[in-house]
């Protein structure tokens, strides 16, 4: 299995370099644009918020089977025992749940922003893409929060005094 999933983050990971430095670039080029010729780039925002859209959403799969959520240690020295097992297997299930949620919710969306024909402000592009990446990559990100491993491989066997 790791065999498989090594190479997928590589290229996720490569695709999200390559994204958040035709952010930055353009953000550098639309700044030097806007204040030395007084002509920013057309279009900016949008590119910026399509992209900033995409590095998040490509993301959160990669975060969600490393356990990179933000989480609040201050009672692992309980919390990390074996008797929590199944406590920190029903986190992931709710995990799992919100993020289902989530991405049922962009789900719904796509067929609404079709119907409504919502594009962005400046380049009229379609929403309903981003929104079906959004719902594909949460979803993508519950299943996985239900396969992710132990939050430390090694549980402390008694609460250290």
């Amino acid at each position: 299995m790791k065999r498989v999933l090594q190479p997928l983050q590589r290229f996720v990971g490569t695709g999200l370099v390559v994204m958040l430095f035709s952010m930055v670039a353009m953000t550098f080029v639309d700044v030097l644009g806007r204040r030395l010729f007084n002509t920013p780039v057309f279009g900016a925002n949008d590119i910026t918020e399509h992209l900033m859209a995409a590095i998040i959403f490509s993301g959160l799969p990669l975060l969600t089977g490393q356990r990179g959520h933000l989480s609040i240690d201050l009672f692992d020295k309980w919390l990390l025992t074996p008797g929590w097992r199944l406590w920190h297997r029903a986190v992931d299930v709710i995990i799992s749940a919100v993020l289902a949620l989530i991405a049922y919710e962009y789900y719904m969306a796509i067929e609404e922003a079709r119907n409504i024909n919502e594009v962005s402000q400046a380049l009229l592009i379609p929403r309903y893409w981003m929104y079906a990446f959004i719902s594909f990559t949460t979803s993508l990100a519950a299943v996985v929060a239900l396969f992710v491993d132990a939050p430390h491989p090694e549980y402390h066997e008694e609460i250290p005094s």
